[in-house]
């Protein structure tokens, strides 16, 4: 009897807590007053409700964007590869060709570079590999960057929801293919980027930066063009002066692999003056290799992979000591 009466009153409980949350969810529904009337033509596409900036019929090319997604008054950049380049220095990317272990990358991303170029056109890593990677030291001293496989929105779509500050696209060849790497690089009113979310929206990565992510991010990417076809030198001057576009690399091994030529050769040299040129009249930054850091005009540059900088790290800290290793005369470890 005592148990049927506990149980009566829980079950009392419980249906005044569900009628006291029905009849507060009854009061807080929610409102909606410029919407279309149910089951009614509104006529949206030709008349505006008042108060509306853009009168008139709808027509995407006279629409006035909004202010929503303005950066705040006197934002400041803080992408400091962004601010390196806007102030004139040189800024170098160290490239993380083919490992996926969050900890090499984040040694590499403390090792001294601006930026990481992490590999995904030669390389077969996954973006779920990649995000991991970026998210593991988001303040490391190199930002997250990457050089995408092609123009495409899913490629660069991902690369900037996982966090990449700097965008590299290769192959451009035409102004088409530069205003789409474009597009999908900056969110409007610039470009057509989708506003999907992603870890880059974290506070724990980029979300909590002065101004917001959404609101700034525009003002701080980093997009880099990559010329390396013939195809590519005939448009360079066009490709350079896409609104958005911060530097042109001149591709210093598929320039060569495109023109039939080796680097030193005259015909050789006239590709990377073409790229030179197109970035000097268009008044954009011109990147290379590592190599052409003392090359005049250029001012970014791509520096080796993983495994090099191991070699070359234990190299500068071995110094007389490199390669003296003991000289068996028999066994696995006798000279051939």
């Amino acid at each position: 009897m005592k148990q049927l009466l506990i149980l009566a009153v829980v079950c009392g409980l419980l249906t005044t807590i569900v009628f006291a949350f029905q009849t507060q969810n009854a009061q807080q529904t929610t409102q909606f007053p410029l919407a279309a009337p149910a089951g009614k033509d509104s006529n949206a596409r030709t008349t505006a409700p008042a108060g509306s900036v853009n009168q008139g019929p709808f027509d995407p090319a006279t629409w006035k964007y909004g202010t929503a997604f303005n950066s705040p008054p006197g934002s400041k950049v803080w992408n400091p590869v962004k601010l390196k380049l806007t102030q004139g220095g040189k800024v170098t990317g160290g490239t993380l060709f083919n490992s996926t272990d969050p900890t090499i990358y984040c040694a590499m991303a403390n090792a001294g570079y601006d930026f990481i170029w992490t590999e995904m056109q030669h390389d077969a890593r996954d973006w779920d590999t990649v995000a991991r990677m970026w998210r593991t030291c988001p303040q490391a001293k190199a930002v997250p960057g990457v050089r995408v496989a092609y123009t495409d929105e899913r490629e660069i779509q991902h690369a900037l929801d996982a966090g990449a500050l700097v965008i590299v696209v290769p192959t451009v060849d035409t102004v088409e293919e530069a205003i789409e790497a474009r597009n999908w690089t900056y969110f409007p009113p610039l470009g057509r980027r989708s506003n999907g979310g992603g870890q880059a929206f974290d506070p724990a990565m980029w979300g909590s930066v002065p101004g917001g992510y959404r609101n700034t991010i525009n003002d701080n990417i980093v997009l880099v063009l990559m010329i390396e076809t013939l195809e590519g030198l005939k448009n360079a001057d066009a490709i350079a002066k896409v609104p958005g576009v911060t530097a042109v690399f001149a591709a210093s091994g598929d320039l060569g692999n495109f023109s039939g030529y080796a680097q030193g050769s005259p015909d050789y040299e006239r590709a990377i003056n073409i790229v030179h040129d197109a970035a000097i009249k268009a008044g954009v930054r011109l990147c290379g290799p590592i190599a052409w850091r003392d090359r005049p005009d250029f001012t970014c540059f791509q520096a080796g992979n993983e495994m090099a900088a191991i070699a070359r790290g234990a190299a500068a800290e071995l110094g007389p000591l490199t390669n003296t290793q003991g000289k068996p005369e028999t066994g696995p470890f006798a000279a051939k």
